[in-house]
C-alpha cells in the first residue's frame, strides 16, 4: 500500500527494487541504440531519459534548468548548479514517477520514449573528472595496515589531526565493468638489493566510497566546514586497485605513484546527497584520549549529522567459480561508519590552503574496513600481508588477486520506516599483463 513516506512508482520494476526505488533517483550518463550519450535517472530496471522528457515538455522552471544541465553528455554542469537545482529536479522527478502522478495520462503513452531498459544501455563515467584525490579516513584499515609494518606504533602521529590524502590520476578512472590490466613496474623482492621489472604479483582491491564535488571554490578561498555540505553533490562506489609490491618499493618518500595510477573503478550512478538524507547519522564519537579536531575541522552540526550509514560489501568471482556455477563469494561486509573523518571535514581540509575544487572532481574515502575479521576492505588485511591464504568455495586459495578474478562491490542503505536504496555494482575483472 502506498504511504506518504514510501510512495510507489508507475514504473513497476522500481517497487521493492533493492537499489533503485522511487526514493533513490540517482543520475548517470548512458547511451542507447540510436541515441547520443546523455543524462538519465535510474528507476527500477529502467533509465528515465532526461533529454527525451525535456523534448516532450515534462519540466518547468528551476526543474527544467536543472534537467537541461543533467541531460548533457556529462554531469559537470549539473553539479555546478548546487543543491537548489538538485532538489528542484528531484522534487519534479518524484512527482512525475509516482504511481499517482498527475502527469500519468501523458506519461504512459510516452513510456517507450522516456524509458529505456537498463540492460540495453551502456553506462559512462558520469563527469569529466578534472582532479581525483584519495583520502585515508578508514581508521580500521589504517590500523590494520599499520600493524603489519609498525606493530608497536600502527598510526603515525598526524593521523588523528589531519585527514590524510594524496592526489591520484583522473585519466585512468573507469566505469564499472571495464576490464583492468595487471600493471608492470619495479618491485624489490625480499632479501634483494636491486629491483626487478615485471607484472605486479600482489594485486589488490580497496573498498571505498567516491564523493562527487559540486560547485567548488575559487582559488585562494577555503570552504568553511559549516558550508562544506553545499559542495558535496553525490556518492558512488570506488575500487582503488592497488599493486602492493610496486607500492612498497616506490612510496617512500612521496607516496603512491604507479601502484595506484593504472586503474580506479567507479560505479555508474551518482546517488545524491538528498537521497541519502534519511541515512545520515552522528559521526561516531572519538575514542577517549583522541584529540579534538582543530577549529577549521570542527562543526557541531556536521558532528551531529554529517556521517552516513551505508552497508558496504565485497565479493569475489574467479574464472573457476564461474565455470562451476558458483555464486560470487562474499569477502567482507563493512560500513561507512568506519570513517574517522566526515566528508565535510575532507572538503574543508582539502581547501583550507586555497586549493580549488571544481564541479566533477572526485574524492576517494580510503579503504573502509571494519575492526573485525569479515569486515576487511582489502586482501592485504585479509591475508595479513600475504601470510594467510583465503580459501574459496571452489577450493581455490587467494592471498592476492589472480588474472581472471572479478571483484564486485555493492552498497545499501537501510533504516526502519524508509525504503532501502543502493548504488548498483562496481565491478572489475583483472586481465593479465
Amino acid at each position: 500500500m502506498t504511504t506518504s513516506s514510501n510512495p510507489l512508482s508507475w514504473v513497476t520494476s522500481a517497487n521493492g527494487h533493492s537499489d533503485f526505488p522511487l526514493q533513490n533517483l540517482p543520475l548517470g550518463i548512458f547511451s542507447h541504440s540510436g541515441l547520443s550519450k546523455r543524462g538519465g535517472v535510474a528507476i527500477g530496471e529502467m533509465i528515465f531519459d532526461l533529454r527525451a522528457a525535456l523534448d516532450v515538455g515534462f519540466f518547468n522552471g528551476a526543474a527544467r534548468d536543472a534537467a537541461e544541465a543533467a541531460s548533457r553528455d556529462q554531469l559537470n554542469d549539473f553539479f555546478a548548479l548546487g543543491a537548489p537545482a538538485r532538489q528542484a529536479l528531484r522534487n519534479e522527478l518524484l512527482h512525475l514517477l509516482d504511481e499517482n502522478s498527475p502527469q500519468l495520462s501523458r506519461l504512459r503513452p510516452l513510456a517507450d520514449t522516456v524509458l529505456h531498459p537498463m540492460s540495453e544501455c551502456q553506462m559512462h563515467v558520469p563527469a569529466r573528472i578534472g582532479d581525483y584525490t584519495d583520502f585515508y579516513v578508514g581508521i580500521h584499515h589504517a590500523l590494520n595496515v599499520g600493524k603489519l609494518f609498525r606493530p608497536d606504533n600502527p598510526l603515525l602521529p598526524n593521523y588523528k589531526y589531519v585527514p590524510i590524502g594524496y592526489h591520484g590520476r583522473a585519466s585512468t578512472i573507469c566505469i564499472s565493468d571495464t576490464p583492468v590490466k595487471r600493471p608492470n613496474g619495479q618491485t624489490l623482492a625480499p632479501g634483494a638489493t636491486v629491483p626487478e621489472f615485471g607484472p605486479s604479483k600482489r594485486l589488490d582491491y580497496e573498498l571505498e566510497m567516491g564523493v562527487w564535488i559540486g560547485p567548488g571554490n575559487a582559488i585562494g578561498e577555503a570552504i568553511a566546514i559549516g558550508e562544506a555540505a553545499e559542495h558535496i553533490a553525490g556518492f558512488c562506489l570506488l575500487n582503488d586497485w592497488s599493486a602492493r609490491d610496486l607500492q612498497a618499493w616506490e612510496y617512500q618518500p612521496l607516496g603512491p605513484f604507479l601502484s595506484k595510477s593504472f586503474a580506479t573503478s567507479i560505479s555508474a550512478w551518482v546517488v545524491t546527497a538528498e537521497a541519502l538524507a534519511p541515512f545520515r547519522i552522528a559521526q561516531p564519537a572519538r575514542p577517549e584520549g583522541d584529540p579534538q579536531p582543530l577549529a577549521y575541522l570542527f562543526d557541531a552540526a556536521d558532528q551531529q549529522g554529517g556521517a552516513l550509514d551505508i552497508e558496504l560489501e565485497v565479493l569475489l568471482l574467479t574464472e573457476q567459480m564461474k565455470a562451476q556455477g558458483i555464486a560470487p563469494h562474499r569477502l567482507a561486509l563493512s560500513n561507512t561508519q568506519n570513517m574517522y573523518w566526515t566528508v565535510a571535514q575532507m572538503v574543508a581540509h582539502h581547501t583550507v590552503n586555497g586549493c580549488k575544487l571544481q564541479p566533477g572532481d572526485l574524492f576517494g574515502t580510503g579503504t573502509l574496513s571494519g575492526p573485525l575479521a569479515g569486515q576487511f576492505g582489502s586482501l592485504l588485511e585479509i591475508s595479513e600481508g600475504g601470510k594467510q591464504a583465503l580459501t574459496l568455495p571452489s577450493g581455490e586459495s587467494r592471498r592476492f588477486l589472480e588474472d581472471g578474478d572479478e571483484v564486485i562491490f555493492r552498497a545499501r542503505c537501510h533504516r526502519q520506516g524508509y525504503a532501502s536504496i543502493g548504488f548498483g555494482e562496481c565491478r572489475g575483472t583483472l586481465l593479465g599483463a
